[in-house]
C-alpha cells in the first residue's frame, strides 16, 4: 500500500492553498486518487485555527453531514459523507499529459497495470496489451504511436496547454478517463478537439457540470460512456448537436426517471445511434421508453435494473388502455423499427400481456427477461418454454440461443398445456393465449377426444408422456437414469412416491426439478397437487430427483 501511495504522490502535484479552491470544485485526497469529492466549503471552522476545506466525498467516507459542533457549514449528501481537511490534504488534479506520462513511463504496480483497459462495444473491460516491460519503454516512449490509453483514477482535471495533446498522442482512438476530476465540459471539448482520431471516450464516475454551453462539433466521436456522471436527459439532448455521429451512448447509474425531450414529445436526432444503455436507472413507465422509438437506427436498447412493470405497444389491441398513445406517437408511426436487442432483466414485469406485446416489434430477436417476476416460476411466473412459445421471433432468450428443436418442442408443450387447462373454452383461450390457434394448426395438434368405440386403454395410451428421471441426490449415490412413460396428469406428489420406488429410496424425501434446455437453472416442482403438464413437462423432458434439505 505504501508504494501505491508513493506513486500517487508523484502525480498529485495539484495541492491547493485554501484561497485557490472554489465551491463545487472536484478534488481527491492527497495520496489517494480514488477518494474523490466536491468542495463544499472553504474557510474557518469554529474552535480551530487556520483555513479548512469542507469536502463531500463521493464514496460516503466522511464523518458528518456538513455541520460540526452544532454549526452548519454546508449540506452534504448523507449523514456521514463529509469531512473537514486542511488545504494541503486535497489535490485539484493534474493535466492529462502528466497522468499519461505517469501511467506509461513511470514504474507501475501490478494493480495499476490491471487498470489499463478500454471499453468494448458491449461496455466490458478489455485489457490493453502493453507488449511486455522490455518493449513498452521503447514503444510508448514514442507516444505518437499510442492508439488506446486508460487513465482511470489518476486525478486528471484538465486538458493542459493548448496543442500539447495533439502533438503528443495524435493517433489516439480510445481514451478511458474513468474516475477523474473532470467536471467542466469545456475541458472535455479541449481534449477531444486535440484528438482527431478519437472514437471512444469514457467519462464514467466524473461528476459533470450542467452547463454545456459552447460545446463544439465533435463529429469523430462514435462511442461515449457517461455512466455515473450525474447527467440528466436534458443534458443528453444538449449534447446531441455536438455528437451528431455517436453510435453508442452509455448512461448507466444516473438516477434517470424519465426521458424529457427539449422541443417535442419524442426524441429526435441521434441519427447514427445504434446502442443506448439506460441500465441501473429509475425509469418506471414504458411511456418514457416510447419517447425513444423514433430513433431510426437504434438496434440495441439496454434497460436492465429499472422499475418498469409493463410493456405496451401503440399497435396492440389493448392500446385503448393508453388513450394518449396515438396522440403522442402519430397515426402512421412504427415504433422501434430496427430494434433487434432489448434487455429488460431485473425490472418488475409480471404480466403475460407485456410478453405478447414484444411480438409487435418487427425485428426484435434478442430479449432478456431474467430477474422479472414473469420469468421466475418460483414467483408466479412462467417457465422458459412458455416464453419461447409466446415470443414468435425470439432467437436468443436470456442470453441462450433458441434452437429450432427447442422452439418446436416448446411450442408443442405449450399448446398441450393450454389444452389441458382451458377445456372447451375458445373465448378464454383466444384472450389469454394469442398464439394458441396458430401454433395448434402449425404443428398439426388435434383435440384429444375419444373416438367412438375407443377403449379405455387406447385413450390412456394417447395421453402418456415419456420422461427421463435422473437421481442427483448426494446421499443416495450414483443411479442410472430411468426413462418412464406416465400419464401427463400424474401429480408431482404421485411422481415423488414413484421415484421412491424406482430408485429404491426410503430414508430420503425426494424433491423434483424440471431441467430445460437453455435455462441456466432447473425449475422446482413445488406443488404436490399440480400435474406434470401444469409445469410444462412433456415428451422427452428430464426430471432431476434431489433430496430435501
Amino acid at each position: 500500500m505504501q508504494s501505491c501511495l508513493d506513486s500517487e504522490n508523484r502525480i498529485s502535484s495539484g495541492s491547493k492553498s485554501g484561497s485557490d479552491l472554489v465551491i463545487g470544485q472536484r478534488v481527491h485526497f492527497t495520496g489517494d486518487t480514488r477518494r474523490i469529492g466536491s468542495v463544499k466549503y472553504v474557510g474557518a471552522v469554529e474552535g480551530y485555527k487556520g483555513n479548512w476545506v469542507g469536502v463531500d466525498w463521493d464514496n460516503g467516507d466522511g464523518k458528518h453531514d456538513g455541520s460540526h459542533n452544532g454549526v452548519r457549514y454546508f449540506e452534504a449528501q448523507g449523514s456521514k459523507t463529509a469531512s473537514f481537511v486542511r488545504p494541503h490534504n486535497v489535490s485539484s488534479g493534474v493535466p492529462l499529459l502528466k497522468a499519461l506520462e505517469f501511467r506509461y513511463h513511470g514504474e507501475s504496480t501490478k494493480e495499476e497495470e490491471d487498470e489499463m483497459y478500454v471499453l468494448s462495444a458491449t461496455n466490458k473491460r478489455v485489457s490493453i496489451e502493453l507488449l511486455g516491460k522490455d518493449k513498452i519503454q521503447n514503444k510508448l516512449s514514442r507516444f505518437e504511436e499510442l492508439t488506446s490509453a486508460s487513465l482511470a483514477y489518476l486525478g486528471v482535471s484538465s486538458a493542459g496547454p493548448p496543442g500539447h495533446i495533439n502533438m503528443t498522442i495524435p493517433r489516439l482512438k480510445e481514451l478511458d478517463l474513468t474516475g477523474n476530476l473532470l467536471s467542466d465540459w469545456r475541458e472535455i471539448a479541449a481534449i477531444c478537439k486535440e484528438l482527431p482520431a478519437l472514437v471512444t471516450l469514457n467519462l464514467s464516475y466524473n461528476i459533470m457540470s450542467h452547463d454545456l454551453s459552447g460545446m463544439p462539433l465533435l463529429n469523430h466521436i462514435k462511442v461515449v460512456v457517461l455512466n455515473h456522471t450525474g447527467i440528466s436527459w436534458k443534458q443528453v439532448e444538449m449534447l446531441k448537436d455536438s455528437l451528431p455521429l455517436v453510435e453508442e451512448l452509455h448512461l448507466m447509474g444516473n438516477k434517470l426517471r424519465g426521458i424529457t425531450p427539449l422541443s417535442s414529445d419524442i426524441v429526435h436526432g441521434f441519427d447514427s445511434l445504434r446502442l443506448l444503455n439506460l441500465e441501473n436507472n429509475f425509469i418506471a413507465t414504458w411511456d418514457e421508453i416510447l419517447k425513444l422509438s423514433q430513433l431510426k437506427r437504434l438496434e440495441q436498447l439496454f434497460l436492465k435494473n429499472n422499475c418498469i412493470s409493463h410493456i405496451w405497444h401503440p399497435d396492440h389491441n389493448s392500446s385503448s388502455e393508453q388513450p394518449n398513445s396515438h396522440e403522442l406517437l402519430g397515426e402512421s408511426f412504427r415504433p422501434f423499427q430496427n430494434l433487434r436487442c432489448l434487455l429488460v432483466g431485473g425490472n418488475k414485469i409480471e404480466d403475460l400481456a407485456s410478453i405478447d406485446t414484444l411480438n409487435l416489434f418487427p425485428n426484435l430477436l434478442d430479449i432478456r427477461l431474467s430477474e422479472n417476476p414473469i420469468a421466475d416460476p418460483g414467483k408466479g411466473g412462467v417457465p422458459r418454454f412458455v416464453l419461447i412459445a409466446r415470443l414468435a421471433k425470439v432467437q436468443i432468450l436470456n442470453g441462450s440461443q433458441v434452437s429450432p428443436r427447442e422452439r418446436k418442442e416448446s411450442e408443442i408443450r405449450y399448446v398441450r398445456l393450454v389444452m389441458s387447462k382451458c377445456h372447451n373454452n375458445p373465448e378464454e383461450i383466444k384472450k389469454l393465449h394469442p398464439r394458441f390457434a396458430e401454433l395448434k394448426k402449425f404443428h398439426g395438434i388435434e383435440d384429444e377426444k375419444a373416438a367412438s368405440g375407443a377403449t379405455g386403454p387406447q385413450k390412456l395410451s394417447s395421453s402418456l408422456i415419456s420422461i427421463t428421471l435422473k437421481c442427483v441426490a448426494a446421499s443416495i449415490g450414483e443411479k442410472a437414469p430411468l426413462t418412464k412413460k406416465l400419464p401427463a396428469t400424474t401429480t408431482v406428489g404421485k411422481l415423488k412416491i414413484l421415484c421412491e420406488s424406482f430408485f429404491k429410496i426410503k430414508s430420503v424425501k425426494p424433491k423434483l426439478f424440471l431441467q430445460e434446455e437453455g435455462s441456466p437453472l432447473p425449475t422446482l416442482l413445488d406443488d404436490d397437487m399440480a400435474s406434470l403438464i401444469d409445469f410444462g413437462v412433456g415428451n422427452g423432458s428430464t426430471i432431476l430427483v434431489e433430496e430435501e434439505c
